[in-house]
């Protein structure tokens, strides 16, 4: 089940970000408080967005995304860049983390948005297969992933 973030959410998403900057071996980078969290998804002028992914059977969050709106000068339309997804180790292969790319992918295509972005550590090769086989490409100057077009729309689509 993946839902909209609510203010209540917050504490649980602090948590994990806490435990994916930990995954990443950046935890002493990982700054942010639960304050600067509630300020930007839902203080006056929200900047960023949340999904939480639950737990099908124990509705408990496992997981989360937050995205912000970008701009392609290019395509001259607005997308997604998706700051941060993550599931919890112990519910990894439960369809969580598809399941939050799927809609945002959905939000994209019903907003008129043409891509959906995201970067990746280089080193870690789990996360790379997934997002190739969803379709996603690599910029290779930049290792930032991509949905456009096609499997946009496969992924946001009527057809999951």
């Amino acid at each position: 089940m993946i839902r909209t973030a609510t203010a209540t959410d917050v504490p649980v998403i602090h948590a994990m970000i806490r435990e994916l900057a930990e995954y990443e071996r950046a935890l002493p980078e990982a700054k942010a408080t639960e304050q600067q969290l509630h300020d930007a998804l839902f203080g006056e002028h929200p900047a960023v967005f949340g999904l939480i992914a639950e737990d099908d059977t124990t509705g408990e969050p496992v997981g989360f995304a937050l995205w912000f709106r970008n701009f392609s000068t290019w395509r001259g339309v607005h997308g997604i860049y998706l700051e941060d997804l993550y599931v919890r180790p112990s519910s990894r292969g439960g369809g969580h983390g598809r399941a939050l790319l799927t809609e945002l992918a959905r939000i994209c295509v019903e907003r008129g948005y043409s891509r959906l972005e995201w970067s990746v550590l280089d080193w870690n090769e789990p996360s790379i297969g997934f997002y190739k086989s969803l379709g996603a490409v690599p910029m290779d100057e930049w290792t930032v992933f991509r949905l456009t077009d096609g499997a946009l729309a496969e992924l946001g689509g009527d057809g999951r």
